[in-house]
């Protein structure tokens, strides 16, 4: 009998434990985008995959091309080189000292040279040292030469984001700390069909840009992505869905949080939202936004990045300025807490479906 009952107990304790765990999972589930048909031929690809196939097409294109990094000889800690330097040689793809401020340095001098630099910061959180590199030189270069000079043909890539074990020095969303710095471009994609679009613009663009790769996607997300080179227009955000109440914005793995939630506010409170990735976050598109937000009446930005001066303050400023009339609701932002990016913790800071579902409750009931 007593064994009986104890039974019971674990049971139920352990129904509840179950529950919970559900309530604040911070887990999402990838939703493939149809590869544009006039692209031709596809394969199927992840993330890592599209990002070493840009790498490729570039490096068989354009003569002074050049991947450099920690470890990016062998393929780098995501294997997003896999195979390069063997196919290009070691004078094209190959390793650095552990100095970010030394691959952000090198890379804009190879860049003022005339050659395409593309160079790999190992994780987003280290990217700091290389901080005053990018934002007092590369962004500057050619402002303060007259034009006369610029290392415009120079993209620095990195992994962002969380992944779920990453803790404080894994996990952090940088963005909008080089959002703020004019010359500077910040790009995020959600995809590999995105990534190898955005990647290549990235890298023929005419100025430095910041890529950032959410490294949880690396090998979740697959698609069939266009053999071809191809190029997606940066600057240029996509409504991935459409819908008349609520209008939502985000970039990188956060769409994908925020694309469950557009499935619970049509079931459970037959609110339509309409869902928007930024994918450029400088320069960003207002217009698509704004538009957006002209029609809706209501906005909701998230991102993984703290709340406070996070880049979802600038799209919700923009807004109120630009659409004032329009508003039916104050605009939401649902993002990281302002504390460091914990670490058994990650599941109640990271902006969850509920917590954005929570958000749409509110304003829609403003």
């Amino acid at each position: 009998m007593a064994s009986q009952v104890l039974r019971r107990l674990l049971t139920r304790s352990l129904n509840k434990q179950l529950c919970v765990t559900e309530r604040h999972a911070s887990g999402f589930q990838f939703v493939p985008d149809t590869p544009d048909p006039k692209l031709g031929k596809t394969e199927k690809k992840n993330l890592y995959q599209a990002v070493t196939d840009a790498l490729d097409i570039v490096l068989a294109s354009d003569p002074t091309a050049v991947v450099f990094g920690e470890d990016v000889h062998f393929g780098g800690v995501f294997r997003c080189t896999v195979g390069l330097a063997q196919k290009y040689g070691k004078d094209r793809v190959f390793n650095t000292p552990l100095s970010e401020q030394g691959i952000a340095g090198f890379g804009i001098g190879l860049a003022t040279a005339g050659a395409t630099a593309i160079a790999e910061i190992q994780f987003a959180d280290y990217v700091y040292p290389a901080f005053d590199q990018l934002v007092n030189e590369a962004a500057k270069y050619r402002y303060r030469s007259g034009n006369m000079f610029n290392c415009g043909r120079l993209t620095i890539r990195m992994p962002c984001g969380a992944v779920g074990h990453g803790a404080h020095y894994h996990s952090q969303s940088p963005e909008a700390y080089f959002a703020h710095t004019p010359g500077l471009k910040v790009v995020i994609p959600r995809s590999p069909i995105q990534t190898k679009g955005l990647l290549l613009a990235s890298i023929r663009d005419n100025n430095p840009v910041v890529f950032m790769e959410p490294k949880v996607l690396y090998r979740l997300a697959e698609e069939q992505v266009p053999v071809a080179d191809y190029e997606i227009l940066l600057s240029t955000a996509e409504v991935i869905r459409e819908g008349s109440d609520v209008t939502m914005v985000a970039w990188g793995k956060q769409l994908y949080v925020l694309h469950e939630v557009c499935d619970m506010a049509k079931d459970q409170l037959g609110v339509s939202c309409e869902l928007i990735d930024l994918r450029t976050i400088l320069p960003w598109d207002q217009d698509t936004v704004c538009k957006s937000v002209c029609k809706t009446g209501r906005l909701l930005v998230s991102h993984e990045a703290p709340l406070t001066q996070g880049f979802a303050a600038e799209v919700v400023s923009t807004v109120q300025a630009e659409c004032f009339l329009h508003l039916e609701a104050p605009a939401a932002r649902v993002c990281g807490w302002d504390t460091p990016f914990p670490h058994i913790f990650e599941p109640f800071y990271v902006p969850d479906k509920w917590r954005c579902f929570e958000a749409v409750k509110r304003i829609t009931s403003y």
